[in-house]
């Protein structure tokens, strides 16, 4: 059989924290703003919090690193396509809480479990468009599946690829890859959920200095209960550098199965994903050589947000494969199912429902692409795309398959549609991989903080103003523009001529969420990390824009590029663009105006009312006494 094939790409467990203070480290260490004279931040949204339009990551659409690359994708899609409709059965991966065993070997063999590691250590040495394109393969068939194959190799091995040393890598790689051992990441605790910060399993060095003696546990551990190598997050004793001083701090470990005291408990009944094992995870004395620590001593809180930042763009990928099969469905009933003597693709709100389907699924999978592009062309600053592609995907992912079930009615209720099961699947893809509520919060946070690094460098400019005055003049001139509605951003250079006035609006939104940053910054300072309220919708103007500005530039190159499909595209384009800029100026508003602002201290009352009564406050209207 072929040993070239599929991807996919999901996670264990959410990894973001929603307390303010978790936040800030969390964005400190995972996306520091490149300020300094000899680094510079390209990404596309970091530098739209700060007003600066930076295209090259966006404009024109990024292509595969390399010909060969493409040649190896194409040569790949149609073996695996067929593979999964031939020989693949989602509901009975389900009933079987996994695939059956021929499915599983056959995965192995074609190099399902090693996509991306290099051919030395028995991978396929896919790029990451190869990687996003084999998701779409996965997405389109299970969900389950993609979980199985996704928490392997994009969380589980991962951290041996970007951290390892060449010993770790030549010892673990080739049995994850090819030798039949499934790798697990172990993060999520109890106590800690979104706080990766909090955990509690500890790791104490022997006083000879040759191994860890590690105790603990974790849960929700996807492949906890078949895995034989995990990467391994517990605090260790480390000391300060700078002060001498002993401090807590996480360290990342691998850990086998085989070491003594180790063990995990019963399969978790889930919601969905049923055919993906989920177990917690126990270690008891577990003794770790010192030479399995993964990434340096104190470095695992770094290691497991590069981990996730590494793979979280593959979601698009794979929901987009989930979509397109959705729209498929509804479309497939849409021609032949007949109402009222018409078939109802003839009726304006279903129509509405397909359109509005197959946009979603075109922004996903643009989104998806494009940072899969930039990361083929070596770039390294995607993290704020990558959680906006994330947070959108698994959104609209739910969305377009809801509409799906009801485009079909009856018949989308019922099992034998699938889509039933794809529902169920899809929930946890807003939760797990950091939970969309968390990265909004680390859309915004990030962004935020960039552009207060802006600030500060204007304020220092003012100290010395004649020294400055380029600086200042053109900070003055650009805000005076901003303000007054005129000459801000200008992306009509950037698109084709039937997307320029599209691209029009694509600018407004973007002078729009300029002045909402700054507004925020000016009015709270350090203190915005507490207003969730605010952070929530600024983020939601980010993923707006982005969205944007990715299919203005996709169509832009179907247009150019005269593929099949491009009016196809340029009038989604047109029609996404009307309804983002909508959404953006409304957010624009709930964060600027004053009754809005008032109405979340509303919104913060009643939540408190109903937290301290255990729940809701009102009783039954037909209840008048006291």
């Amino acid at each position: 059989m072929l040993r070239r094939s599929v991807n996919v790409v999901c996670k264990s467990g959410s990894y973001w924290s929603s307390n303010s203070r978790f936040l800030s480290t969390a964005v400190t260490h995972q996306n520091k703003p490149k300020s300094d004279a000899t680094t510079t931040n390209h990404s596309f949204m970091a530098n739209l919090f700060r007003g600066e339009i930076r295209p090259a990551q966006v404009f024109p659409f990024p292509e595969a690193a390399d010909e060969e690359q493409k040649d190896l994708i194409r040569s790949l899609a149609e073996p695996v396509h067929r593979f999964f409709a031939e020989q693949y059965d989602a509901a009975e991966s389900e009933k079987l809480g996994s695939p059956k065993e021929s499915i599983t070997n056959a995965l192995w063999e074609m190099g399902c479990y090693g996509l991306m590691a290099p051919e030395e250590y028995g991978g396929l040495n896919l790029s990451n468009t190869g990687y996003a394109t084999m998701g779409d393969a996965v997405g389109g068939v299970d969900l389950g599946l993609a979980v199985v194959l996704g928490a392997h190799q994009s969380i589980g091995w991962k951290g041996i690829l970007l951290y390892g040393t060449d010993e770790q890598k030549k010892k673990y790689l080739p049995r994850v890859c090819t030798g039949g051992s499934v790798a697990a990441f172990a993060l999520t605790e109890p106590s800690s959920g979104s706080d990766a910060g909090s955990i509690r399993s500890r790791a104490v060095k022997s006083a000879c200095g040759k191994f860890y003696t590690l105790n603990g546990s974790k849960i929700w551990i996807t492949g906890g209960g078949v895995a034989e190598v995990f990467t391994v997050f517990a605090q260790t004793e480390v000391i300060d550098s700078k002060t001498g001083q002993k401090r807590d701090k996480v360290t990342a470990f691998i850990v086998e199965r085989a070491f003594e005291g180790l063990t995990s408990g019963p399969p978790e009944d889930k919601m969905g994903i049923r055919c993906s094992n989920t177990a917690e995870v126990y270690f008891d004395d577990v003794k770790i050589p010192v030479e399995n620590v993964l990434g340096g001593e104190g470095n695992g809180f770094k290691v497991a947000m590069n981990i996730l930042n590494n793979g979280r763009f593959g979601m698009a990928g794979t929901l987009a494969g989930t979509m397109r099969v959705c729209v498929t469905k509804a479309v497939e009933h849409a021609n032949s199912r007949v109402q009222f003597g018409r078939k109802i693709k003839e009726f304006g709100n279903v129509q509405e429902k397909i359109a509005r389907m197959a946009m979603m699924q075109y922004v996903a999978q643009t989104m998806g692409f494009m940072i899969a592009g930039n990361m083929d062309n070596g770039s390294k600053d995607y993290h704020l795309e990558a959680a906006i592609s994330k947070i959108y995907a698994s959104e609209a992912a739910w969305i377009v398959c809801d509409e799906a079930i009801q485009i079909l009615g009856g018949n989308g209720f019922m099992k034998s549609s699938g889509l039933e099961k794809v529902l169920r699947d899809l929930r946890i893809y807003r939760i797990f991989e950091g939970a969309n509520d968390i990265l909004r919060l680390f859309v915004a946070l990030t962004g935020i903080q960039y552009a207060g690094s802006h600030l500060k460098e204007l304020q220092t400019a003012f100290k010395n103003p004649t020294a400055n005055l380029g600086l200042i003049f053109k900070e003055g001139s650009r805000r005076a523009a901003r303000s007054f509605g005129v000459g801000g951003t200008d992306l009509t250079p950037f698109v084709c001529e039937p997307l320029r006035e599209s691209s029009k609006l694509c600018s407004e939104s973007i002078d729009m969420f300029a002045l909402g940053v700054e507004a925020l910054l000016f009015k709270f300072g350090k203190k915005i990390v507490e207003e969730q309220f605010l952070l929530t919708r600024l983020a939601d103007c980010a993923i707006d824009i982005y969205a944007m500005a990715s299919i203005l530039s996709r169509a832009t190159r179907a247009f150019n590029n005269r593929l099949p499909s491009a009016d196809h595209e340029v009038l989604m384009t047109k029609a996404f663009c009307i309804e983002a800029r909508s959404r953006v100026s409304d957010n624009h508003k709930h964060i600027t105006r004053s009754i809005h602002l008032e109405n979340y201290s509303n919104m913060s009352r009643i939540a408190k009312e109903v937290c301290d009564n255990g729940g809701i406050v009102h009783k039954l209207p037909l209840e008048i006494n006291a």
